[in-house]
């Protein structure tokens, strides 16, 4: 097989790199730019470049481009730091939701501001007692007449504090077998009786936050899909989250800054570095078989398994490469500090692999003791 780039490709990704550097010294570097670093204007930017939705129909207002374009612009911008967290989880998760799912007036409505950049969102998921078992959330949206009143609460949610809408994933009926009855709502974020309280981190990081949902007043035409029965859409949703580059990419900008620093005269240095590289090129090649379709339902576990364990095993190179410096406070201590949140993230390692196996490999659950 011939994995070698086109020539439009390679231009892809010179001209993305170009345009990283560019918004890294504009808006700083960041580890972690996709969760943790926020930028409205370097969102506006990448819009203009026509970089949001690029993979969308132009029907709706896309790009209409292959969806290798889309990892390779994507893979320069993580890989630089660049703040891309505005735009983010729009681009991979709502956008692509919307289309699949919604209404034309939605289409119309929410996708020209994703686009543009001009529109952030976050996802209400996770709940203090429903992690990654979904089909265990208990925020309740009721339906009276033309509207739904929504009441319960949400943790993790990325960039609450800042998003313009929660595209939110909730409860609508309660009979039938646990995921039954979900639904998806788009509610805009200045709702009267939503309240967001940050998380502060152990790297002081805040980009996670509680939302919480007293008596919320939000119109059923916001209603994504088909009510009660959008365990499947949101299911489709996680092989978008599990699957991409960002999952590799993460700490790369601090590795770039390792391997700067690294005594590459010493052989076990080089060899680690060469497993790492070989792990980045692996992590690619799952990625991209996940971006082209060819992988099978529910792979998308084993690629962010592997992908965010590689991660890991990049920051303890870090942390053994900066040392003692890599103690201090500043954002290479941050992001050794952080990486143990890579496999906890988007579905903890433990629970893929039970998706793995009950799911993509067929194998029988273990019986419980009695």
């Amino acid at each position: 097989m011939e994995f070698a780039w086109t020539d439009d490709q390679l231009a892809l990704r010179a001209q993305a790199k170009e345009v990283a550097a560019r918004l890294v010294a504009t808006y700083g570097r960041h580890n972690d730019s996709w969760m943790a670093a926020y930028s409205r204007e370097a969102a506006i930017e990448v819009g203009a470049q026509g970089w949001i939705g690029m993979t969308w129909p132009t029907a709706v207002g896309g790009g209409g481009r292959p969806a290798i374009d889309r990892l390779i612009v994507s893979e320069e911008l993580i890989a630089a730091g660049a703040p891309i967290g505005a735009w983010w989880v729009a681009d991979r998760q709502m956008g692509p939701a919307i289309i699949a799912y919604g209404t034309d007036d939605q289409r119309a409505r929410f996708l020209p501001e994703i686009i543009a950049g001009r529109s952030t969102w976050c996802i209400g998921m996770s709940e203090p007692g429903a992690g990654s078992d979904l089909a265990g959330l208990t925020t309740r949206a009721e339906r009276t007449g033309d509207e739904f009143v929504v009441n319960g609460q949400k943790i993790w949610t990325s960039f609450a504090a800042k998003a313009d809408f929660i595209y939110l994933i909730c409860r609508t009926r309660s009979v039938g077998p646990p995921h039954a009855g979900i639904s998806e709502i788009i509610v805009p974020m200045d709702s009267p009786g939503i309240e967001v309280r940050t998380i502060a981190d152990l790297t002081r990081g805040e980009h996670f936050c509680e939302v919480f949902f007293d008596d919320v007043h939000v119109s059923a035409a916001n209603l994504v899909g088909t009510e009660g029965g959008a365990f499947a859409q949101t299911m489709r949703q996680l092989e978008h989250e599990r699957g991409g580059i960002d999952r590799l990419m993460s700490n790369r900008a601090l590795y770039e800054l390792a391997l700067e620093r690294a005594d590459t005269t010493d052989p076990l240095v080089r060899d680690e570095i060469g497993r790492l590289e070989c792990g980045y090129r692996i992590g690619r090649l799952l990625v991209i078989r996940e971006t082209l379709g060819q992988a099978p339902t529910g792979f998308s576990a084993a690629t962010k398994v592997y992908c965010t364990e590689h991660e890991q095993r990049v920051a303890r190179f870090i942390a053994r490469v900066f040392g003692a410096d890599g103690l201090l406070w500043d954002q290479t201590g941050q992001g050794i500090v952080y990486a143990p949140a890579y496999t906890i993230m988007g579905g903890t390692s433990n629970i893929l692999r039970n998706v793995l196996g009950e799911r993509v490999l067929g194998l029988p659950r273990e019986p419980r003791a009695s």
